[in-house]
């Protein structure tokens, strides 16, 4: 039987199934709707996402969300107003599936439309792809292509760019497993929650009890781009597009950015964790 055009992608490594694509979760309004992975497993089928969890329901498993793209929330929940604090606003946008001009187990190519208030700000083709790197580890890399759809110049900010320090989040996101433990994390030079939040490292590793993901910067862009780490509070890693400024993308301008996440069974050490996401990034 055929499938449908917009049905759910089930990635697949060496024939084991490590992820699911949602292309229309359905979602009330206040979340921002957008396509996204979860659940995505390691290869020994530990689930190392969540969606819509109890402490934060518009987080959804591993995906691209932006609080403000001039004005509009495409993060879910409430919206960060400076020297107001986080508020209550019918701002929302969603992410619209378009269609995948390929698809297959291992991957993905998807055209999006984010929309809001009845206008389509941005178009974005995303590419997904899945491979295997060992026995217990393989690579999920994810790219995404904001192109703005107005004729003026389409912004990108953060709580951050709006006056709350520390708080530039929006761009990939993934919100990892909970557990009753606040998982490990930890760079090549630096480890904790407080040492790696907002700075920028080639590699970023996050370790719970059974499972690691080593999250990587695979272009000179991204890598530029600081991390969101949070642990303590929840675990979730993201890679910031606007941290200390707003991005500016010009009419018919795309910002492009491309973030390979190892995903592994056990609890990898530094010198692990860096051999792997070197091979994820350049094979």
């Amino acid at each position: 039987m055929a499938q449908a055009p917009d049905a759910p992608v089930v990635l697949r490594v060496a024939g084991r199934p490590v992820g699911r694509y949602l292309t229309r979760p359905e979602l009330p309004a206040r979340l921002s709707p957008r396509p996204c992975l979860h659940p995505v497993t390691t290869l020994a089928g530990t689930v190392v996402t969540e969606l819509s969890p109890a402490d934060h329901t518009h987080h959804l498993g591993v995906g691209v969300a932006v609080p403000d793209v001039e004005g509009h929330n495409f993060w879910g929940g409430r919206t960060y107003v400076r020297d107001q604090g986080p508020t209550e606003l019918d701002n929302h946008g969603a992410q619209r599936h378009v269609g995948f001009p390929l698809r297959d187990s291992d991957g993905f190519v998807e055209e999006l439309r984010w929309v809001a208030a009845g206008a389509e700000l941005l178009r974005e083709r995303r590419t997904v792809a899945a491979t295997g790197l060992t026995g217990t580890a393989w690579a999920l890399d994810f790219t995404f292509s904001l192109t703005n759809a107005t004729p003026d110049p389409v912004t990108i900010g953060s709580p951050a760019t709006n006056g709350r320090p520390g708080a530039a989040y929006g761009g990939f996101f993934w919100r990892a497993r909970k557990e009753d433990r606040a998982p490990d994390v930890f760079t090549g030079d630096a480890e904790g929650e407080a040492g790696v939040h907002g700075g920028r490292a080639d590699w970023l590793a996050l370790t719970g009890t059974d499972w690691t993901l080593v999250f990587a910067g695979a272009t000179d862009a991204t890598r530029r781009d600081p991390w969101f780490v949070r642990t303590g509070e929840y675990p979730g890693v993201g890679s910031s597009l606007a941290s200390a400024e707003r991005l500016v993308i010009a009419p018919g301008d795309t910002a492009v950015r491309r973030v390979v996440t190892v995903v592994a069974d056990g609890r990898l050490g530094r010198d692990e964790a860096a051999t792997l996401v070197r091979k994820a990034v350049t094979q």
